[in-house]
């Protein structure tokens, strides 16, 4: 039984599909108008993992997973006009480079993955609803507001309270405004910016519009899960809310999720403070699947905290599960119901509990190379359900020696020399030569390798400390 944490419930709850063979799920994506940053990586990876596992439940043919795309808004009009480039051929370079990184990644590329220039029919069309029904309405300026007030449950997700917002709320004169909560649904063209036509003359969408025309109108008016970061919670998601019940009559969406924030080095993340990393500076110094990995390791609505020694950490894990693989022939697993399946399943079921995942990879390798020190076929069965285990979550998808031989320079012949020093500590302790086994310990202690015996067991795990 699926459990999932529903922030607009602010509690976990059994899933209940709306339909067991349409599963529909809408998740915020990038507004591209510069290359992916490493929040941005633990969306795509995120909601890949979700993605994968509800394909497995309700079988792949009855999932439908939405992401979108923002390919117009204020900051990609600014940075094209900065460029001196035409904003089409900004957001189609920024598209490319999401895909490559997505590809990286082992991200799944999503069932629709609509932009917003091309829902301008739909987003013009749910904005005269709203201004028919009285939930909008155009001022003078020319932009068309919405009207916060008339939406009686607004600040149901965030669980703000609509008196306490306008108290507090900080905005530059605005006499076009009726309540300084207003938010805009069409901002009427400014010269040399991209525009439509419209009802209400020349302009372009605002930013929360975009995603209820788009959503709705790949997956209806209500659909089972909408997903995004955290720091979209408000005021994005609640005026999703918003516009998308008052102009349909419906509700929106069943489930909220959200992911937590990243840090870099227990600070938040900010390009201020020079600790911003785009995805490509990651991969250029770790294998992609390393940052996979990682991403893995926390639960996905706990915050993260980025560092390089959390990145070794996670080079060091994922070297062991490819040590253990390395030399052995898979073959494919009959069964899907063993111990090692239930314990996955009882993880995911709780919450896509990556983390409780992980100690099952380590669990199979620690049999494979059990069984490759006895000659054993068993080891055949353990690295294909290692592999196959791993495969449910985006992992082991590389070839070992491609992985443990990938190109990254140094890194990789110290890699050779720790695996080496690995495989010989877990024979030492085979053959209960404490002496020996304690030896290699100190010498990887001293590389800055950490090895963590679990329970007592055979087992080590590889994690590098600076």
């Amino acid at each position: 039984m699926l459990q999932i944490y529903n922030n607009l419930t602010r509690q976990k709850e059994e899933f209940k599909p709306l339909d067991n063979n349409n599963i529909r799920m809408y998740v915020c994506g990038m507004t591209v108008y510069d290359m992916c940053h490493i929040g941005h990586a633990r969306v795509l990876v995120v909601f890949d993992v979700i993605y994968r596992y509800l394909c497995e439940v309700y079988g792949k043919e009855h999932v439908t997973y939405v992401r979108n795309i923002t390919d117009i808004d204020d900051k990609i009009i600014e940075r094209a006009n900065e460029n001196a480039e035409d904003f089409n051929q900004l957001t189609g370079r920024f598209i490319d480079e999401m895909h490559q990184d997505s590809e990286a990644l082992s991200v799944i590329p999503p069932n629709q993955e609509p932009r917003a220039t091309l829902y301008m029919k739909q987003i013009i069309a749910m904005v005269q609803t709203l201004v028919d029904k009285g939930f909008a309405y155009a001022a003078d300026n020319g932009d068309v507001y919405y009207a916060v007030s008339k939406f009686k449950s607004y600040g149901q997700l965030s669980g703000k309270n609509i008196e306490d917002l306008r108290a507090g709320e900080r905005v530059a004169v605005d006499d076009a405004k009726k309540d300084p909560l207003d938010f805009v649904l069409w901002k009427a063209a400014k010269p040399g910016e991209p525009s439509w036509d419209s009802p209400w003359g020349k302009g372009r969408p605002g930013w929360h519009i975009e995603c209820s025309a788009m959503s709705t109108d790949c997956l209806g008016h209500n659909f089972d899960i909408h997903g995004g970061g955290m720091d979209l919670q408000f005021p994005h998601h609640e005026n999703e809310i918003a516009q998308s019940e008052a102009a349909t009559g419906e509700k929106f969406a069943n489930v909220w999720m959200h992911n937590g924030f990243v840090r870099i080095d227990d600070e938040k993340m900010s390009k201020s403070l020079g600790n911003f990393f785009t995805i490509r500076d990651v991969t250029e110094k770790y294998n992609p699947e390393v940052l996979r990995y990682f991403i893995l390791t926390s639960h996905y609505r706990s915050p993260l905290n980025y560092s390089d020694k959390q990145l070794d950490s996670a080079k060091a894990a994922l070297t062991t599960l490819y040590t253990a693989l390395r030399g052995v022939e898979i073959s494919a697993v009959e069964s899907t119901d063993t111990e090692y399946h239930q314990r996955v399943r009882s993880a995911m079921n709780d919450d896509f509990n990556t983390p409780e995942v992980l100690p099952v990879l380590f669990d199979l390798a620690k049999e494979v190379n059990r069984h490759k020190e006895k000659e054993s076929d068993k080891a055949v069965y353990f690295a294909s359900l290692l592999r196959q285990l791993a495969g449910s979550i985006g992992l082991l998808n590389q070839e070992p020696e491609a992985f443990l031989h990938g190109g990254q320079g140094e890194q990789d012949s110290a890699a050779d020399e720790i695996n080496a020093l690995i495989e010989q500590r877990n024979l030492a302790r085979v053959n209960k030569d404490w002496a020996e086994s304690d030896r290699i310990r100190d010498v990887l202690k001293e590389q800055g390798i950490v090895l963590e015996d679990k329970d007592g067991s055979l087992y080590v795990q590889a994690s590098r400390v600076v």
